[in-house]
């Protein structure tokens, strides 16, 4: 009996008629329709079989069923499996029992829910709006699918955020929009005492500009990768690669080989820049400019890697479905190789000068603890995580692309702090370049693009997994008709991360805030999911399905 079999087998004893039906299209993947009254049950349930909780997903099926419907996914990772629970209410009544109070990191999931589909969450600890604006009316929910992509609702009027309540004899000290210690538009509310810090209040998705609503509505399968690639300026190739394998997986289409290879090759390089990058930013944050200037010297050198592979040094274009779109030739793949020496030696030099540093250990070294239990608990992922004990990474856990013959170690201390997640990134900087040596000398011949369907099936569920520099994106694809998806829900890694940072900042001094925040080195554009900026004039716009074809096709644009 596999895991999966033992897993529905120990539902269907736990939760009887409360279980509705299973479905297993693979052999790591299994989905369980139960009532709407077994669902924490059976989250629990889950939970206690070795499951750790990933993410939420809302849909509307008001059309077809008169339903909302909502998922839950849970990873299996020693069994390198996935299983989703799936439930529904009427659209009349949209109400479910909230999970988070035995699962925190599916606050956010559930609060997005409230706001975007209507849904309500009985228990919920927290159930104040997360992503509509402050003056979003009332019963106007811009998920459903009656309500139009580019709806632009009428204000409400006398409304304002409210804060939590501050503990007893603190000072309120707000922290953004726009603050120099954040490099996006988001506003925290810091309760301290003195200098000590006692809690805090976050209001993000300032930015939101619905890009699932988008992909959803207004574009097409083979469109989404380029729009996926904007969620985030550092991990496009994670986004188009996540949402990639959801729709393969999906359709059944077997991705050739040598294409796995290069989008390993492709996943590395981005890997190598975000590490590199943030390593030059926390530098920054703690007064110590050297280590930052160095840094984005050594970063540079990876910018040139992808540029020579893809033709930009950023949003490269390179994974569609079904494969890739440019080769990695051996005049290119020599010059690559031997950029990859000197570029070691950097990053041990920097290592010495960073590991050896007394004033960076002062400034991280028991800042932000958070324990390996309750990281856990807040379901957080990468460095962040791997730092406080806790052996996480997809590319072993649930191995994709051609990770599955590649030889690697996954870094994990357990210092709980600051100083761990420095130590893990800049070691994993050493294996991203092994991964990239191996990828290049044991790249095998063959297509780059598989066979592909007109369009796969409707109404097919998929995970997709894909484990970024911050930790792993979680993509769950639902098709559809009208060669579009049905559902395509982004789960980046700042959002569980970020839900942890009030605990990380709890008794930490206040000076200490910006390092804190930036050890997880938060995107929040991952989170508000995506904004499109003209970069000379600054104007921002949404784009629609016919520039988005244009620029699929290359034409009138440079690429």
């Amino acid at each position: 009996m596999n895991v999966l079999d033992r897993i529905e087998k120990d539902l269907r004893g736990r939760l009887g008629a409360g279980l509705e039906r299973t479905e297993s299209p693979r052999p790591d993947r299994l989905f369980v329709d139960v009532d709407r009254s077994a669902l924490r049950a059976a989250a629990n349930a889950l939970a206690g079989l070795g499951g750790r909780y990933m993410v939420g997903i809302g849909t509307d099926e008001i059309a077809r069923k008169g339903v909302l419907g909502m998922i839950h996914a849970f990873a299996f990772d020693a069994d390198h499996a996935a299983v989703a629970l799936r439930t529904s209410a009427p659209a009349a009544d949209p109400v479910f029992d909230s999970i988070t109070p035995d699962f925190p990191g599916a606050g956010w999931s559930e609060r997005e829910y409230q706001d975007l589909l209507g849904m309500r969450f009985a228990g919920h600890p927290k159930p104040k709006r997360l992503v509509v604006a402050d003056d979003w009316p009332e019963g106007v929910y811009p998920l459903r699918k009656e309500v139009p992509h580019d709806l632009e609702p009428p204000a409400a009027e006398d409304v304002a955020y409210r804060l939590d309540e501050a503990p007893p004899g603190t000072t309120v000290v707000p922290i953004g929009p726009f603050h120099a210690s954040l490099h996006e538009p988001e506003h925290f509310a810091v309760y301290v005492d003195g200098e000590t810090i006692k809690g805090c209040d976050y209001r993000g998705f300032m930015t939101h500009r619905g890009i699932e609503k988008l992909c959803q509505t207004q574009v097409s399968y083979n469109e989404v990768p380029f729009v996926a690639e904007r969620i985030c300026g550092i991990c496009g190739s994670v986004h188009a690669c996540c949402y990639a394998q959801g729709v393969e997986a999906a359709a059944g289409i077997r991705v050739p080989r040598r294409a796995e290879y290069i989008r390993t090759v492709m996943l590395e390089i981005e890997r190598l820049h975000s590490h590199l990058l943030w390593l030059g930013i926390a530098g920054h944050l703690i007064g110590f400019d050297t280590v930052f200037m160095h840094a984005w010297r050594v970063r540079e050198k990876v910018m040139w890697l992808a540029e020579r592979i893809t033709g930009n040094r950023k949003t490269y274009g390179m994974i569609v479905i079904g494969g890739v779109r440019r080769d990695i030739g051996p005049e290119v793949r020599a010059e690559i190789e031997g950029m990859l020496a000197g570029l070691e030696k950097d990053v041990l030099t920097l290592k010495k000068a960073v590991v050896g540093d007394g004033a960076i250990h002062r400034r991280t070294k028991g800042v932000g603890y958070l324990s390996k239990e309750e990281t856990a608990r807040w379901s957080l992922v990468g460095p962040v995580a791997r730092a406080r004990g806790l052996k996480l990474d997809v590319r072993k856990d649930h191995p994709y692309a051609a990770y599955d013959d590649m030889a690697f170690d996954v870094p994990v201390v357990d210092s709980g702090d600051v100083w761990g997640t420095l130590v893990v990134r800049v070691l994993e900087v050493f294996e991203a370049i092994a991964i990239l040596r191996q990828a290049l000398a044991r790249m095998p011949e063959g297509p780059l693009m598989a066979d592909m369907p007109e369009a796969p099936p409707p109404l097919r569920h998929a995970i997709s997994m894909v484990e970024a520099p911050r930790g792993e994106s979680v993509h769950y694809v639902i098709t559809g008709e009208e060669n579009r998806p049905e559902r395509w829900r982004v789960r980046a890694p700042t959002y569980p991360n970020l839900q942890a940072v009030p605990a990380m900042l709890l008794d930490n001094q206040f000076a200490d805030f910006p390092i804190i925040l930036g050890q997880i080195d938060p995107c929040f554009s991952c989170t508000d999911r995506v904004a499109v900026v003209d970069a000379r004039s600054g104007a921002r716009r949404v784009v629609g399905r016919a520039e988005l074809e244009r620029m699929s096709r290359g034409a009138g644009g440079k690429e």
